[in-house]
């Protein structure tokens, strides 16, 4: 099934005949059969997890991994405790209360397929803005032995450029104030852990499940370095004494809409105050580094090695780097979801030439992994037109991804002389981007915390075609490379002047 009308026959195989009930404890037993639930007993799941940063992509990956252990009868002592740590986490807060922390994973297959299932993993859900103090106990307590994290690619407040941690930034200021409430997950985390050493207790693993190079590396950086404003001796015993284990996590996961909603209750019958879409494909590499024990995670097919590094070079590269092939460029040319750019030619032969030119060369060998079977199926994935993943969502938040993803590739091709056309156009559509229009004159609506300072810059094009990349705290000294400069001035000048799809072309025609 797609998100469309049903036939008669979908509309009886899905329980709209049963009726519509709102999702929570009380209804599981009342949900049509088309709906896969927990046959665990959820009362005798216990908190092990607290993860904070519950969003789409949390609940699509990590959160189902836990649901599928206990239902295989594992892990029960390994619940999660989600916690929202911004203000705006509230209608989390409310829809969790609301369900008892239960909501529905739905799959969509790129034949039309649809599979839900109510997952249960999570047990409890704390807003940190409302009881700060009711969080850290939480984390404080010895049965909790993983703090895991979705923060965003900006959460862990380090420069781009040189990895420094911002320790001007307002909230960790405030934080670091004698007797405040923390309210960032540097405070509260630290907090904890303060709280456990001085308890006896074993500190817990902060696991990162973050798109960023090394994040379980960044995460020990940004936590030590905030714990040691606090004291410099605290400062190096979480250096030394906490794990902070890297991974690498893929999903597809677009925002929840009301359309999904809608369909939700239309199809399964199920009222959903917040559903996740996601796509069939899943995978989690996770370095073998806790302090206190870990859930069996390989047992529902999680890769467990002792070095993610190439996993995550081939993903953060190969998938993260043509989302962002795809997201400003295809916005440009008009159209608003990644598959319609997948399945637009002259996009595709684009996406092949960054994948196979630019990004596969500077990728070291992956264990177990065909990289080009690897790269059809992201082909695929990116195509599947049941997803609906919109390039604004890909487009958003472009200063914490494109230093992460793309610009490490570029640099490498810079190094070793190899191509750099497709890189250069990605970064050059990024700047054309931020002008605020697309080629048809149509307003693009700019989402990044830099909004002001990246649009003031594009908006400077006219006199100083480097006037984008010239953003040092950015781009560093990319800049000052003559090889470079010139492509991006020839591209940037193509874009602007006779539009994506007439770049794309003479991009993909010279050598």
């Amino acid at each position: 099934m797609a998100f469309g009308p049903p036939s008669p026959s979908e509309a009886l195989v899905t329980g709209q005949a049963r009726g519509v009930h709102p999702l929570s404890s009380r209804t599981l037993s009342q949900l049509s059969a088309a709906v896969s639930t927990p046959r665990y007993d959820r009362s005798r799941v216990r908190v092990g997890i607290v993860h904070l940063g519950v969003g789409g992509f949390h609940r699509s990956h990590q959160a189902m991994y836990l649901d599928r252990l206990m239902e295989a009868g594992q892990a029960l002592d390994w619940g999660i405790c989600g916690v929202g740590v911004l203000p705006g986490d509230r209608a989390m807060a409310e829809a969790m209360a609301a369900q008892d922390c239960l909501y529905t994973l739905v799959v969509t297959h790129p034949d039309g397929f649809l599979g839900a299932r109510v997952v249960g993993s999570m047990v409890e859900y704390l807003l940190a803005p409302d009881d700060p103090e009711a969080v850290v106990e939480r984390m404080a307590d010895p049965a909790v032995r993983i703090v895991s994290l979705t923060v965003t690619e900006g959460g862990y407040n380090v420069s781009p450029v040189t990895g420094a941690f911002d320790a001007d930034e307002p909230g960790v200021v405030a934080d670091l104030r004698p007797g405040a409430a923390p309210r960032t997950s540097f405070g509260l985390v630290t907090e904890a852990l303060v709280r456990r050493r001085e308890r006896g207790i074993a500190p817990f693993t902060v696991m990162s499940c973050d798109n960023i190079p090394g994040n379980g590396d960044v995460a020990r950086g940004s936590f030590a370095a905030f714990a040691a404003l606090r004291d410099p001796e605290l400062g190096e015993w979480v250096d030394r004494e906490v794990a902070f284990p890297n991974s690498m996590v893929d999903r597809i996961t677009p925002a929840t809409t009301d359309v999904h909603r809608a369909e939700l209750r239309r199809r399964f019958g199920v009222t959903d105050r917040w559903p996740v879409v996601c796509e069939p494909w899943t995978q989690w590499v996770l370095e073998e580094r806790f302090v206190t024990g870990r859930p069996p995670l390989e047992d529902v097919g999680v890769q467990v090695v002792d070095d993610v590094e190439p996993y995550e070079l081939m993903k953060l590269r190969l998938l993260n780097g043509s989302h962002q092939a795809m997201g400003y460029l295809g916005a440009l040319a008009g159209h608003t979801f990644m598959h319609e750019v997948c399945q637009d030619p002259l996009f595709r032969r684009f996406l092949h030439g960054y994948m196979d030119e630019e990004a596969t060369p500077t990728l070291p060998p992956v264990p177990g992994i065909d990289l080009d079977s690897y790269k059809a199926d992201l082909i695929g994935r990116f195509a599947n037109p049941n997803m609906r993943d919109t390039l604004a969502r890909l487009c958003a938040e472009s200063s914490d991804r494109i230093p992460k993803f793309l610009l490490p590739v570029l640099r490498a091709n810079l190094a070793s002389g190899e191509e750099i056309r497709c890189s250069v156009a990605v970064l050059a559509g990024w700047a054309r981007y931020a002008e605020g229009v697309d080629d048809a004159g149509r307003p693009i609506q700019v989402v990044d915390p830099l909004r002001d300072r990246l649009v003031a810059a594009a908006l400077r094009q006219d006199e100083d075609p480097l006037a984008f990349v010239s953003d040092r705290e950015l781009f560093g000294d990319l800049v000052d490379d003559a090889r470079f400069a010139a492509t991006y001035r020839e591209v940037l000048g193509l874009l602007r002047s006779r539009g994506t799809r007439a770049a794309l072309e003479d991009v993909l025609r010279s050598p």
